[in-house]
């Protein structure tokens, strides 16, 4: 893709090569496609034929320079304790731009589709990973550093994931109406119950297939740059729900069983109990995915996330028939209208 950076970015980009000691060579940057980014991605290359990732900070974002100091101080941090994340190599305060090391192309989304028969290989590495993420990378965590919140809790799941899904997804682009109050309660009620789940542990927040990279044989995690402390579930559910890709459900349970085994080499832990407040946790990431396809697809030109829309609605539709959904009648009934009209939605191709 051809670059194009404003010529004061090119200018410090330049200038943090040079400060940290990397020759560039003659090489033109190439920039990267991303997801639901607004940063912009440009591999450069150095003269000693190393590859770089810098990413520049959003210009839609009036955060983006927070967001950029945060990817760097937590990467930093991760890398440091062991985590599977790219080193950061440098940081300039005054552009943003963050040079690290550059894993390749090959997402394990893109492993996957090619090879579905080795999903559960790679799908339990990425779960051996998330662990390390969230309990080696706690200790320490430079939550200061945050640039949206320090921490999961009520308030964010009723903003920035209940109401969410439902502001972007059934008033924005299905034309619903305001909110009913029994709704409101439910989702009110379901985020009181999940945030009772111990919540010190290290939490990606969007821990899925195109967000974890494979490279040298080994799972490796990106786009971490708005961790923060939360509980543990939620990472797990985002990677077994992930629509993405759209496990089988036999391997959705057999990957449940192994992270149960990983988190107890690392922590006292209660599987059943777990299982227990996973339901809920799964419950919130389900809602802030059809959240953000819908507002990714509406409102920042992004329409292959559509795509998308319709098999996360219908894992809504079935984790509500689970026992536990009895809790939020008001929810399923919500969830299958949603599912309805967004079958009877045309088509759009599925992102690359």
């Amino acid at each position: 893709m051809v670059c194009d950076i404003p010529a004061v970015l090119q200018a410090a980009l330049r200038s943090l090569l040079a400060r940290s000691g990397i020759a560039a060579s003659s090489e033109e940057p190439e920039c990267l496609a991303g997801d639901g980014s607004d940063r912009l991605f440009v591999r450069c290359a150095a003269a000693d034929g190393r590859k770089l990732l810098a990413a520049l900070p959003s210009r839609l974002n009036a955060k983006g320079m927070a967001e950029a100091r945060a990817a760097f101080e937590i990467g930093r941090h991760l890398f440091g304790a062991g985590v599977a994340v790219p080193e950061m190599l440098s940081f300039d305060a005054d552009s943003g731009i963050l040079l690290m090391e550059d894993l390749g192309d090959e997402l394990l989304y893109h492993r996957v589709r090619r090879q579905p028969a080795e999903a559960g290989r790679w799908y339990r590495q990425a779960l051996e990973a998330l662990v390390v993420l969230q309990v080696k990378g706690a200790p320490g965590f430079p939550q200061e550093c945050c640039w949206d919140t320090p921490a999961y809790d009520k308030a964010l799941m009723i903003g920035r994931e209940s109401g969410y899904f439902y502001q972007a997804l059934c008033r924005d682009l299905l034309g619903l109406g305001p909110m009913p109050a029994e709704l409101e309660a439910e989702f009110d009620a379901l985020a009181e119950r999940a945030s009772r789940e111990p919540a010190g542990f290290v939490l990606h927040r969007d821990f899925q297939s195109r967000n974890l990279m494979l490279h040298a044989g080994q799972v490796r995690i990106i786009d971490f740059q708005g961790a923060r402390l939360g509980p543990l579930g939620y990472d797990l559910a985002a990677l077994l729900i992930d629509p993405y890709v759209n496990l089988p459900e036999a391997l959705r349970a057999e990957l449940f069983d192994h992270y149960c085994v990983v988190a107890a080499e690392y922590i006292p832990f209660d599987c059943q109990a777990f299982r227990e407040g996973y339901y809920y946790l799964a419950l919130q990431r389900n809602l802030q995915m059809l959240g953000a396809f819908a507002f990714l697809s509406r409102h920042r030109g992004k329409p292959f996330f559509a795509a998308y829309l319709r098999p996360a609605a219908e894992h809504l539709v079935s984790h509500l028939a689970m026992p536990a959904g009895k809790e939020f009648p008001q929810l399923a009934q919500l969830a299958r209208q949603v599912a309805a009209a967004l079958t009877n939605r045309k088509e759009v191709p599925h992102a690359p």
